[in-house]
């Protein structure tokens, strides 16, 4: 057995640490750092829908995803220098919001549109997982905003949800990658999941070799141990918010 960056062994996790009411403008944000990679989400509330939902009488969620130009090693360019998101960021952005999706009841907070804006201010691997586990919790503090305004007719939320990465490095599986082990992974896997154990989205690439159904077994093992541990986070950060705004059925998280 290997022991990683930082002393961590194969099936644990970074530390994570999440930071609400950053930003004293947005009705929820939340500031993730996984190990050294560290995502400011923002939720903003929009009251209009697009319109295809326009007179439904139900609301959007939706996400938007960025890196600043020195979240990494060397500066890139912004995005949106061409007028239009790249390939990957467009990719990314809408998983978090596919991912944000699956866990709201949309007929509860009305037509409106709760934007989730996830900017990276320093990436080391994982970065669309912390945005949609940091998300999560600015999405949960802007329906908490609704609810104190007596906005909503209901509970907004029918699970929590969180990402990690897990992968093959070496012949090894590992779950939560950083950047040199994502950058030499032989597989690289990608797990959305619900605090109740229910599966949003898995991304499973083999870079090299095929693997197992075995492998994958292990892979997702090792995932659900780190969700776990991530949603125990998200739920002791927002704390009553949390059981106020999560149905009845769905409050303890439990799989």
């Amino acid at each position: 057995m290997s022991v990683r960056a930082e002393g961590r062994g194969p099936a644990e996790p970074r530390p994570v640490v999440l930071e609400t009411g950053v930003n004293r403008h947005a009705e929820g944000s939340c500031l993730i750092r996984v190990g050294a990679t560290e995502v400011l989400c923002t939720a903003s509330i929009e009251d209009r829908v697009p319109g295809f939902l326009q007179g439904q009488g139900e609301g959007w969620v939706t996400a938007e995803y960025g890196m600043l130009p020195r979240a990494t090693h060397d500066r890139m360019q912004r995005d949106r220098v061409g007028g239009r998101p790249q390939g990957r960021t467009y990719e990314i952005q809408r998983l978090i919001g596919r991912s944000l999706r699956a866990i709201v009841d949309r007929k509860v907070f009305g037509e409106r549109t709760i934007w989730i804006d996830c900017d990276v201010l320093q990436a080391d691997g994982g970065t669309r997982c912390a945005a949609i586990t940091g998300g999560f919790v600015a999405l949960a503090l802007a329906f908490d905003h609704l609810r104190r305004a007596g906005k909503l007719s209901g509970h907004p939320l029918t699970d929590q949800v969180a990402a990690v990465s897990a992968g093959i490095v070496a012949g090894e599986v590992l779950v939560d990658l950083d950047y040199e082990e994502d950058s030499a992974a032989e597989v690289d896997l990608n797990v959305v999941r619900t605090g109740r154990g229910r599966y949003v989205e898995i991304q499973g690439t083999a870079e090299e070799h095929p693997f197992s159904r075995d492998k994958l077994t292990e892979m997702l093992d090792l995932a659900d141990g780190a969700l776990d541990r991530l949603c125990a986070v998200q739920a002791q950060v927002l704390g009553e918010v949390l059981e106020h705004l999560l149905r009845p059925e769905a409050a303890g998280g439990s799989r």
